[in-house]
């Protein structure tokens, strides 16, 4: 479980209330018709610029946000080397039943694909339009966060324009409505511009941000699969191929992967010099 996002939504809260505002003058940021102004324009914006298939999945975000790292590549690239040595000694028709056992259905499909015979750059046309496909889809959601992310401020912009319109039609110096009324009056329309902010930079900014990231982990965790499964196809040898896939990840990750049993040693040599 990935907590990050709770984690900075609360830091920063706790950083704006206690340092920024202090608890006690808490209720002078507190206006209803101001948020009402920020938060339902922003919604109705974005509402407008999308249709409602599209804005029907905002749902499932927070499952994404919350879920970890989802992609194993160890877990992935032990797989298709797995699968390199079975093809090589028993032939591309022994991977069906293999492919049988994975969940993945894109991974299914790719092996599938070699199976069947497929042309190597036909199964790469029709692995990497899925990923494209897919890469289209995220981003017209991390869109959705953006455009709330840059509304939010517009609005809360908005606000203060109708809370400083609102002040100035009703100043008169002369009786009530006069300088003194003044200060609570323009600190009333900023508040549309704090609550803008917020939105914006704690909220949905972080979230697009997050999305981004899972984006690239899962785009990377397919392009090392697509990679892999037309190096079976090839027929390479497994240890090239463990060393062909691992490039893609860091190289504090690249040595764990291509020596797992060193680095669990080391891992146990450090603990018992410390014992």
């Amino acid at each position: 479980m990935d907590i990050t996002s709770i984690l900075g939504l609360l830091i920063g809260a706790v950083l704006i209330v206690f340092v920024g505002i202090t608890p006690s003058k808490l209720g002078n940021f507190w206006d209803l018709e101001s948020i009402a102004i920020v938060l339902g324009g922003t919604i109705a914006a974005v509402i407008a610029s999308y249709p409602f298939g599209r804005l029907k999945t905002l749902l499932k975000h927070t499952k994404i946000l919350l879920q970890g790292k989802k992609y194993n590549i160890g877990e992935l690239v032990d797989t298709l080397v797995e699968m390199a040595q079975l093809a090589r000694q028993n032939g591309l028709l022994a991977l069906e039943e293999k492919a049988n056992e994975i969940d993945d259905l894109f991974f299914k499909q790719g092996i599938m694909l070699i199976v069947d015979a497929t042309e190597p750059e036909e199964v790469r046309s029709l692995l990497e339009s899925d990923v494209d496909a897919m890469l289209s889809r995220h981003e017209d959601c991390i869109g959705i966060y953006q455009t709330l992310e840059a509304r939010a401020p517009a609005f809360g912009m908005i606000g203060t324009l109708v809370g400083l319109v609102n002040m100035l039609k009703g100043m008169n110096l002369e009786g009530e409505g006069g300088a003194g009324d003044i200060g609570p009056a323009m600190a009333t329309a900023l508040i549309t511009t704090f609550y803008g902010c917020i939105l914006a930079h704690l909220i949905f900014g972080p979230i697009s941000n997050k999305l981004k990231v899972r984006n690239e982990e899962e785009l990377l965790y397919k392009t090392i699969m697509i990679e892999g499964i037309l190096a079976i196809q090839a027929g390479d040898n497994p240890k090239f191929l463990r060393e062909k896939l691992v490039t893609y990840v860091s190289q504090k990750e690249r040595q764990r992967l291509l020596d797992p049993d060193a680095v669990s040693k080391s891992k146990k040599g450090k603990e018992a010099a410390e014992g």
